[in-house]
Formats: structure tokens, sequence, C-alpha cells
């Protein structure tokens, strides 16, 4: 099954159109969702809506935050949670507010299937733990996270794409020209972020899984729309918008 694994949006609206049209070019079976579908961003009821009609979508922090209370947030973070919590309270129609608010209190911290596993942060903590690249440096942390999978474990939430190999490395998609063959019996697959990216790279990432075959996609978009909106909304700080120039 050819599938397509994206994750941390947040309310990046015309970052996940452009991604969702490149998926459309690429005959894909399913798309994977691995959570932060809003958080930081001026379009979560928009975002929320297109994800809503994918195969699967797991929860991450901001996903709970904006229904529960955040945890471990900045202060820039849980202004825009809270401004983001109640885009989806006022929404026009009260009936499209209950049915956000209730796919995103039905989101699963983890999702099996054929054998993989799909998660936001980590199989240890599925909605809140990091899992860096230095962190192949954490030798402890490391052996813990490998001896809970069995196969490949897909996440987000670092904003960082690459494969972290059971030898203890991390690969990131330059160092494969972006198309990798999965021979390890086992990884731990981060596959960037569509509306954030944190690699010094603006442009969205999402990965296609195509077994044994990992390939990651970086596609361009409108970052200047995204940013100005950002800049229109007082309770989102104006340097959320600023870092989508830098992909920082």
């Amino acid at each position: 099954m050819r599938t397509a694994i994206l994750s941390d949006i947040h309310g990046n609206l015309e970052a996940l159109e452009a991604v969702l049209k490149d998926i459309e070019s690429q005959n894909v079976d399913r798309i994977i969702c691995l959570g932060d579908v809003i958080g930081y961003g001026p379009n979560p009821r928009e975002c929320l809506d297109l994800v809503m009609q994918m195969s699967v979508c797991v929860i991450g922090n901001h996903d709970y935050g904006a229904v529960n209370d955040p945890e471990g947030f900045s202060a820039s973070a849980e202004r825009a949670i809270f401004w983001t919590r109640q885009q989806i309270e006022q929404s026009e129609n009260p009936d499209d507010a209950r049915r956000r608010i209730l796919f995103l209190l039905k989101l699963p911290r983890i999702h099996s299937q054929d054998g993989l596993l799909f998660v936001h942060g980590s199989i240890r903590d599925p909605i809140n733990e990091y899992v860096f690249p230095d962190d192949v440096f954490n030798r402890r942390k490391m052996e813990k996270l490998f001896g809970m999978i069995q196969t490949f474990c897909f996440q987000g939430h670092t904003h960082t794409p690459g494969i972290f190999t059971p030898d203890y490395q991390f690969l990131s998609p330059d160092s494969f020209n972006y198309r990798y063959r999965l021979t390890e019996p086992k990884a731990m697959i981060n596959v960037g972020s569509v509306g954030q990216p944190r690699d010094e790279d603006w442009r969205s990432c999402y990965a296609i899984f195509d077994p044994p075959f990992l390939e990651y996609r970086r596609i361009e978009y409108d970052v200047d729309a995204t940013a100005e909106k950002i800049f229109q909304i007082p309770e989102l700080d104006r340097f959320l918008g600023e870092r989508l120039f830098r992909g920082n």
C-alpha cells in the first residue's frame, strides 16, 4: 500500500493545500496525518476540515491543547492555542463547531496498522516526547525507544525530517537524495512538517512510504499569504509568520 504521511500542519492552509495537490499526482492509496493539525497558524477550521477527510489522524500536543489545558507550552504557543480554541468553538455554524471538537476529542494517541506504528511524538509518549536528531547520542533513550517498536514507527513533532536507524544514526533526507530503501529491521521515521518546517528549508515536507522505499517530498507554497494572515491576528505573535520564511 502506497501511503502519504504528513504531520505538523499547524493551521497553515496554503501549505496543506499545496501538499494535497502534490499528493493527488502521486497515486497514493491513503493519507495519514501525525497530528498538530492546528496551533500557530491562521486557518485551524479549514485545516481540520481537510484532515477529517484523510484515512487516519493521530493527536498531537497542539490538538490536545485545543480541547484540554495546554501543558508545557511557551507563552506565544499558549496564546495561539487559546485563540485557536476560540476559532473552533465560535464557528458560524454550531454543527460545524461540534463536528470539529468531536473529531479532536476522538483522535487516538497511536495508530497501528500492517505492523507499522504512527504517533505524533514518540512511541513512549505519543503526544509530548520529542526525538531530536542529536538524541542519537543518548544511547539509553534510543535503546528504550527502539525496544518498544517492532518494525517502523512514523512520527513528527520536531518538524525535522529524517530516519533514526537501529545503529543509532540519524539520516537527513539530503544525505540520501530524498529516496531511501528501508533495509533495516526497524526504524523511527520523522516525516517533517507541512506547515512550519524547522530544518532551515521553508518548503513543506511530507513522506510517501511505498515498501520498501521511503520518499521525502518538498513542496513550495504561498508563504507570503500565510505570513500576512498571521501578522493581521493580534493573538498570533509576529515571529510565527516570520519564521516561515526561514524554515526554523
